[in-house]
Parts: C-alpha cells; structure tokens; sequence
C-alpha cells in the first residue's frame, strides 16, 4: 500500500497538477489531500464529466488524470472513445477494482462491473496497468512509467486500482451544522406519505430508509447512482393513481441533472422528488459536493416542476408533504440534512436479495 501523499506527491513530480472525478472510497485518501489546495481537484458530477474535464486541461497544456469507481466506467465511455481516443489526447484515468477478483467479497451493484472491467476496456483498445494491495512506492513508480510510454503515444491509459493499495486520509469536518438527521428527514417524508410507492437511491438513503421505514413498496438501489428520479418517472407515468416518492441525494441528482427538464416535460402530478441534501458524497468517504453552490429548487422550477422548495424544520417537511398530495406535482422538496454520525444502518441487501427487492415492489404496484 501507498500513502495519499505518496499517490499524489508521484504524480505532481511527473507534472500532473490537476486532477478530476467522481469518489470512490478507494481514492477518499487522494481526494481529501488534493482537495487541501485550491485548483488541484475538480469534483465532477459524472465520470464523463470527470473526463471532459481532463480533455479540456490536456487541450490547453496541462497535464491532468481523473479518479473514479469502475461502477461508473459506463459514464466514461462516450468522452473515453468519441473524444479522448478520437482526439488521441493523453489522458491518465485511475479506475477502482470494486467486484474484483471476487465479486461475492462486494456489493451486489459491482458483481456484473468487477470481473468486466479489464475486458471492457480491451474491447475498446485502451492500455491498462493494475496496482496491487500489496505494492508498495517502488511498484506504483514502475506503473507510471508504463503508463508514461501509452501517453507518449498519445493514448489514454488505465490504471485499475485494487482495495486497499492507496491508503486513507482523515474525513474533514464538515461545516455543516444546520438540517435534520437523514434518517428523520426520511421518517418524515414516508409517514407523511404511507400508501407512496417509494424509489430510494443508493448509497445511505437506501440504508437508512431500509431502517426506519421498510416498507414492500420500497424499491431500493443498489449502484445506478443518479438514476432515481427517472425510475421513479417511470413508474409515476404507469401508475398515475398512486403518489410516487424518490427519495434522491445531492451527489446522485447533480450526476444526471437532465433529468429534471424529462420530468417536468413529462408533468407526473402524482410525483414527489426529495433530494436530501447534506452537501457531501457521504458513502465514499464525505468528499464535498458542489450543491452548496447550487438551488435544486430554482433548477426543478426552470425545468417544469410544479412547485419546489427547501426545507430546514420538521414542520416544514410536513407542511411541503401535505402541500405535494394535496395540488398537482411534480414537487420537488429539497431537505437539508447533516452528515450521519454513529453507526451507519446495513444495506437493504443484508436482507433481502435484488430479486426479493424487485418481486416484492412490484407485487406492491400490482395490487
């Protein structure tokens, strides 16, 4: 294993002075050393972003790489071929091995992923190089060198990165002070709402949803990060009749922001869209987001939504609930939370399986 210092400090003395992406826990070490400094680190919204990113720097001289888990490879793929490789821009990208070489030892979401990673990037042509738990310095050294030769070549490696091989960096404090707990803000939105088909996103809303107000008619994520809103578009048009919950968070609605011009296109009157909003991407490690920067209410209002709005109270969470089931959605109901403390709920997973989640929601709808 390397240090985060040592992980950074290597690739500074090889003039990389900018770096993008998306958290993975692998690289929270990096990250959060990175992020100490101004200008060194860009957190993206998506992996591609990340890319882009990284494409945009290299076309104006500087040399930059990108960090992000390999769940969201697929995000990658379109800048990674139709822009990096068609533009044969050197680009270094470091992808964890989440799934892998055992993807029973990792979540559900990384099992198809995992095994997949080396090969996807085979069937596109892209130099690869992988560095182990165990390396130390001297091995990381000898993996950029290799990747050296690919960028002197103008192509765009990979290096994938196992667990464990980049050590950790202390979580910063979070200046947040201000919000509900998570779990209560949840609590809140589904007793308000109890007959609601709920879409939970992954990560520790699933989790804490799954403690404190399991339900059958609960779907729970597992990975697909960014996508609840629009499974929950989904069922809202298929459902009309019955009021639709996602329960979304700042970090995963940020990743596909379009979908909120698809929903108020769409106008599902039935649809409430929570996004609890802590300001962190907290399962990875706590990395900062950019909604600090950004209303989501304002957003949701320019792209069609019937009414938005931010709550900081208990009440006022109930006064928005009982406001959305009473007129015409879409709602979006933006909920600001404080970083978890303790001990985190265990996934809906530990439970039940992706199958029993599934067969169970719809079950739920049918009836």
């Amino acid at each position: 294993m390397i240090t985060a210092q040592e992980f950074c400090d290597l690739l500074a003395d090889r003039g990389f002075t900018l770096a993008s992406g998306v958290p993975c826990s692998h690289f929270g070490g990096p990250i959060a050393h990175l992020s100490t400094e101004p200008g060194r680190y860009v957190p993206a919204p998506n992996e591609g972003s990340a890319l882009s990113v990284a494409a945009g720097a290299a076309l104006a001289g500087q040399r930059a790489y990108v960090m992000l888990q390999n769940s969201g490879l697929g995000n990658l793929i379109n800048p990674l071929t139709s822009l990096v490789m068609t533009y044969q821009l050197p680009i270094l990208t470091f992808a964890s091995l989440r799934g892998w070489p055992d993807p029973a030892t990792d979540e559900p979401q990384h099992a198809v992923m995992g095994p997949a990673t080396p090969g996807l990037l085979d069937s596109v042509d892209t130099p690869h190089h992988t560095l182990y738990a165990q390396d130390g310095v001297e091995e990381f050294a000898a993996v950029l060198e290799k990747a050296e030769k690919d960028l002197a070549e103008q192509r765009a490696p990979f290096v994938l990165v196992e667990r464990g091989a980049i050590g950790k960096a202390a979580a910063a404090n979070s200046p947040h002070t201000e919000g509900l707990p998570a779990a209560e803000a949840i609590r809140l939105v589904t007793s308000a709402a109890p007959q609601a088909a709920v879409v939970a996103t992954t990560g520790f809303t699933g989790r804490d949803t799954f403690a404190v107000a399991d339900t059958p008619s609960t779907f729970y994520m597992q990975g697909s990060m960014g996508h609840a809103s629009s499974i929950g578009l989904g069922v809202a048009l298929t459902q009309p009749e019955r009021t639709v919950v996602v329960l979304d968070g700042d970090g995963a609605l940020l990743m596909h922001l379009g979908a909120l011009s698809m929903i108020g296109s769409e106008a599902p009157p039935n649809l409430i869209h929570v996004v609890l909003d802590n300001r962190v991407h907290e399962s990875t490690g706590g990395q900062a987001t950019t909604s600090a920067t950004t209303s989501f209410p304002e957003m949701a209002k320019a792209a069609g939504y019937a009414d938005a709005v931010v709550c900081h109270r208990e009440e006022d969470v109930q006064t928005a609930m009982l406001r959305a089931q009473a007129t015409p959605g879409p709602h979006l109901i933006c909920i600001k939370t404080l970083p978890r403390t303790g001990a985190i709920p265990p996934r809906a997973t530990n439970a039940l399986s992706t199958l029993d989640i599934r067969d169970r929601f719809q079950n739920d709808l049918r009836q």
